[in-house]
């Protein structure tokens, strides 16, 4: 009698220990949920990727010669900015990639055009994963410290963009774009990934406190807010001022020559 009890107690306890490690192995409800939302969204992005993007950056992301880059290991913040700014994709072979209207169907201001986005981004994220765009909503991307944004941005930004996010030509013919239409979340993903010759700013060269003080700073700037005692002369920084200040003294030299030469 007391062997058979001793047989159920143990058939009991190795009951229990089986229970115990299926239930440790097993996916709770909540995450195979999450983990089937996952992968229907990866699996969207991809038909997205094969319809939009295949033709120049490959099969597998690698990349085709002459047409575009590989996108491994570039992440979802790339493909948010690239996409949502209308560079990608390109409209034609003679298209340059510069800003424009995104295309309809990754339009960031639509509840259909955000989907997508964000399905592709999963799908290059699977892909090598890399700097993932932010789940803050764009107007949470602003920073507090307009005058540190101020100071972090003349340092890293300006020698492109302006002193005011108006934009510049570089020595090699590159035009660094204005940033007078870019969202926060569109410039927080720049500084992420690096588009063209732009440099990347991690989280250890510029922490995100840091990257919405910037933000933060380049929006207050917008308009005619950076000119509170007088004429904005396009905002343009110290070329137009030099422009107006050849022009002047010009006009001026000439005028007191020629009034020097009528009295003589």
């Amino acid at each position: 009698m007391m062997r058979r009890l001793r047989n159920v107690a143990l058939i009991v306890v190795a009951l229990a220990a089986v229970g115990g490690v299926y239930a440790l192995l097993v996916p709770s409800p909540q995450t195979a949920v999450a983990q089937t939302a996952d992968t229907a969204r990866t699996a969207q992005g991809r038909a997205l990727y094969e319809q939009a993007c295949i033709s120049c950056h490959g099969a597998n992301l690698q990349g085709e010669p002459g047409r575009g880059p590989g996108l491994t290991g570039v992440g979802d913040a790339a493909v948010y900015f690239q996409v949502s700014t209308g560079r990608m994709p390109l409209a034609g072979p003679q298209d340059r990639g510069y800003r424009k209207a995104p295309a309809p169907e990754f339009d960031p201001t639509t509840e259909q055009g955000s989907a997508n986005l964000a399905a592709l981004g999963a799908y290059v994220e699977a892909n090598g994963g890399g700097p993932t765009t932010p789940t803050t909503p764009g107007d949470q991307l602003i920073g507090s410290d307009v005058a540190h944004g101020g100071e972090l941005y003349r340092l890293n930004c300006a020698s492109c963009h302006n002193f005011t996010g108006r934009g510049g030509v570089l020595a090699d013919g590159r035009y660094p774009p204005r940033l007078d239409g870019a969202t926060p979340t569109q410039m927080y993903t720049a500084m992420l990934s690096g588009p063209m010759a732009m440099p990347v700013f991690s989280d250890q060269q510029l922490t995100p406190e840091e990257k919405k003080d910037i933000i933060a700073y380049v929006v207050s700037v917008r308009g005619q807010n950076n000119a509170p005692g007088g004429f904005g002369l396009g905002e343009l920084g110290p070329s137009t001022e030099g422009v107006i200040a050849f022009v002047v003294g010009l006009a001026t030299l000439v005028g007191v020559a020629a009034w020097i030469g009528a009295r003589t």
